[in-house]
């Protein structure tokens, strides 16, 4: 299953020009209040060990909360964040999804050849790429990182040490195996499923 390494690969990656990051920005949307007691319940709810490193990941089957590790990946995940925090991930595709091996997303183009416009230094770990890991995508290149993503079905410790892992999914993994499969070559799926919306737990 190692050729499918490949279908990880931003080798075409495409940056947005300064002028095409415009449209990047977080659209003014109406927010229903809600009162804070009801926030903080909302909030506990996940469980999750620390409410800043993690992600509420909507999907069309339902919620996904994802942990990150911000002591592995630093770097990474305070960029995660920033890019979730300006509401980059909202409505986009998982482009690239192999039956068995991961779900990919985070291209703005929906095609896997763009990204946010910075690279990141890899920060490659000791966490193993196993069922419900999160690492990102990069090219052929260690410090190729960008916005793009990828979530993991099973294990696959082929990919240990090569690419950066910075969280797993905690919650909602059966939501990450109904994401809609590729049929076209390396996984490539026609009309495929798009995130909802991604925030961090932290903001509710």
């Amino acid at each position: 299953m190692a050729k499918d390494v490949k279908a990880l690969a931003t080798s075409k990656t495409k940056s947005l020009k300064a002028s095409e990051t415009k449209g990047l920005k977080v659209p003014t949307t109406k927010k229903i209040t809600q009162s804070k007691s009801r926030a903080k319940k909302i909030k506990h709810s996940y469980k999750v060990k620390d409410a800043e490193n993690a992600l509420l990941l909507k999907l069309k089957d339902g919620d996904v909360v994802i942990e990150m590790f911000p002591e592995d990946a630093p770097n990474h995940v305070a960029r995660i964040k920033e890019l979730v925090r300006a509401g980059f991930y909202n409505g986009l595709k998982f482009h690239r999804v192999i039956d068995g091996f991961m779900a990919q997303t985070g291209c703005p183009y929906g095609n896997g050849t763009g990204g946010s416009g910075k690279k990141l230094k890899a920060e490659f770990n000791r966490n193993p790429h196993k069922r419900g890991t999160v690492s990102m995508a990069r090219s052929m290149f260690p410090d190729s990182a960008d916005s793009q993503f990828f979530i993991c079905f099973n294990d696959c410790n082929w990919l240990d040490g090569q690419y950066t892992v910075w969280g797993e999914v905690t919650s909602g993994m059966e939501h990450i195996d109904a994401i809609k499969k590729g049929d076209g070559a390396n996984g490539e799926v026609e009309n495929p499923d798009e995130i909802i919306s991604m925030v961090v737990i932290a903001d509710i």
